[in-house]
């Protein structure tokens, strides 16, 4: 049986609500100012085979919960531009895995290098007590992010790093 949450009430669910909302608001807010010269999806795609190595594209879909076609001609897109490779599989050698290169990663560093500037000018308009409020919750930011990737992309792939 659900119920709802009365904005009266302080419960862990209220609260939880409370700061996805803040965390989400401010993930948009924060896409506004990113470059607009690839799509977020293309970016999911490069941040995984960065953060994960060479994948075959089936997982690479299943990762970006997009279908194998999709996947494909987003591979075929990122190749052209020169941020993706494919290679044969060493275990495999009638498998085909997709690797970042040295261009995509330069890329996925020049993106986030940007964004964190902007961020970063927005942090140092907090107070003190906000700014040391932020720091505090770095640890359950990351802790945040890591959830998210093990329910993504629970595979043998998964890196952690």
């Amino acid at each position: 049986m659900s119920r709802s949450i009365s904005g009266s009430e302080t419960g862990s669910a209220d609260g939880s609500t409370r700061s996805a909302d803040a965390v989400q608001g401010l993930l948009s807010s924060l896409l506004r100012h990113a470059p607009r010269d690839m799509s977020l999806t293309s970016l999911a795609a490069l941040s995984t085979l960065n953060r994960t190595g060479p994948r075959r594209i089936t997982d690479l879909a299943m990762v970006e919960g997009i279908t194998q076609p999709s996947a494909t001609t987003l591979v075929t897109t990122l190749e052209r531009a020169g941020f993706v490779e494919r290679r044969s599989d060493p275990d495999d050698r009638r498998v085909v895995l997709v690797a970042i290169t040295a261009s995509g990663s330069d890329y996925l560093r020049a993106r986030r290098r940007v964004s964190t500037e902007v961020f970063a000018r927005l942090v140092d308009e907090l107070t003190a007590d906000e700014r040391s409020a932020l720091a505090a919750a770095i640890p359950a930011l990351r802790r945040l992010r890591e959830l998210d990737e093990e329910q993504r992309d629970p595979g043998p792939n998964r890196t952690g790093v």
